[in-house]
């Protein structure tokens, strides 16, 4: 009996690998993001301690969050259009080669010396919005290239290779920096992106199934109006959004790292990896969600723990103490992350998945980015603890106006949506 339970115990908290298995499509797409994904993580370290080093003002290296907005969110609404009328693989090998182009261009303007600061934004925008198109088409291919069934443990999946590559990525990013400066790690993320590419070239065709060819901003407005009607996806958006304006300090890892720890790029990276490798081991062992059925609560309580994370690692007077926390954060973020991927892929219609992952991906990719805002004026108007503190108990506090305003969240129920879909189906 014992050993039955501890068998079943063992079985929940191991990485399913059935979508591998069972896809060549999953495999390739998986192996290009790893590969690109290490390259960006590089970069996305650079960014912030190159403007930093260059101003020593936090308020400007919080600017790159707010210069970034605007491509994300034209990029994800034009890019999840896009998505649901062309072929998925075609557009995401077009979107690797504009990623190497902006990662090459922020690489000769450093081997040339100090980028302007103004340059530097509108490189960082490029990178962002490049970025944001290749994700959106990622996340439209990966529910079609493995069964249904799988498809929370192809999600999970890859959620924590992605996770890995912020863990390993940032740590590669710190290193560069130290040793060859900023224009390495801009030169490494060109050259990574390149993977993606190949893998795309590789794969079959990836047409949206039921594509509908109407005009752009029509698809776009219906697309919206899908998300705004769907209370319990709506709700997995926004305490999203909650949890990375106000718990998310990475625009100040640099910060503190140079101030508080004086541990420099390293110390930067170590940071930036900290938050990813809680959020690497809670994903790659969350065999457990593949039959969870309380989705919704599930997160609620994920983001509680997040922001208490958060809250606690801005006291800490290490950089070890704060990175362990800084780690729980990640895992309790990950959970999260597989449970609102799975809640969006699960009541959208394929036709709609372009459009609704172009809105998921401006969640996720967008709410850091105001985190970075939020946190450098707070900082600057206060101090770089303060700031942490103040935005970990300010997300655990918001949680319960995200419940007040959508209940859809709490009472999503799993099972009743599977067996609502296979219904539709049959």
């Amino acid at each position: 009996m014992v050993g039955h339970v501890l068998r079943r115990i063992a079985t929940s908290l191991t990485p399913d690998l059935r979508p591998y298995r069972e896809s060549r499509d999953y495999r390739l797409l998986a192996a290009g993001a790893l590969v690109t994904g290490l390259g960006t993580q590089a970069s996305l370290v650079a960014l912030p301690y190159q403007v930093y080093v260059t101003t020593h003002e936090a308020v400007l290296v919080g600017l790159l969050g707010l210069v970034e907005l605007v491509p994300l969110a034209a990029a994800s609404l034009f890019g999840g259009a896009l998505a649901d009328r062309y072929d998925r693989r075609r557009l995401l090998l077009g979107y690797q080669l504009l990623l190497v182009a902006v990662a090459g261009a922020l690489a000769a303007a450093s081997f040339l010396g100090t980028p302007p600061l103004g340059l530097l934004y509108l490189l960082a925008g490029a990178l962002a919005g490049a970025g944001q198109l290749e994700r959106v088409a990622r996340a439209s291919i990966t529910p079609n290239v493995v069964r249904r069934e799988n498809m929370r443990a192809a999600i999970s999946n890859m959620f924590g290779l992605m996770q890995l590559t912020m863990v390993v990525g940032p740590a590669v990013g710190g290193l560069l920096i130290a040793v060859w400066n900023v224009q390495a790690a801009y030169t490494v993320d060109a050259a990574s992106c390149l993977g993606m590419a190949i893998a795309a070239g590789m794969m079959s065709p990836q047409a949206p199934i039921g594509a509908e060819h109407e005009p752009v901003f029509r698809s776009i407005k219906n697309g919206l109006r899908f998300v705004g009607g769907e209370r319990a996806l709506l709700g997995s958006f926004a305490i999203d959004i909650l949890a990375m304006t106000f718990g998310m300090p990475r625009v100040l890892f640099p910060v503190m790292s140079l101030t508080l720890y004086h541990a420099g790029a390293a110390g930067t990276g170590a940071l930036f990896a900290a938050v990813s490798a809680g959020a690497t081991v809670a994903a790659l062992t969350t065999g457990w969600l593949s039959h969870a059925r309380w989705l919704g609560r599930i997160t609620i309580g994920a983001v509680v723990i997040w922001g208490l994370a958060i809250a606690a690692a801005g006291t800490m007077p290490s950089l070890a103490f704060a990175a362990l926390l800084f780690a729980v954060a990640g895992a309790a973020d990950s959970v999260s992350a597989v449970c609102r991927s799975t809640i969006s892929q699960s009541l959208t219609p394929d036709h709609m998945r372009g459009r609704m992952s172009s809105v998921f991906s401006l969640v996720v990719a967008g709410g850091p980015r105001l985190g970075d805002v939020e946190a450098g004026t707070v900082a600057s108007l206060s101090s770089t603890r303060f700031s942490v503190v103040s935005g970990g108990f300010a997300c655990v506090a918001g949680v319960f106006v995200i419940m007040l305003l959508f209940p859809q969240l709490a009472a999503y129920d799993g099972d009743e949506v599977e067996a609502r879909v296979a219904a539709v189906a049959a």
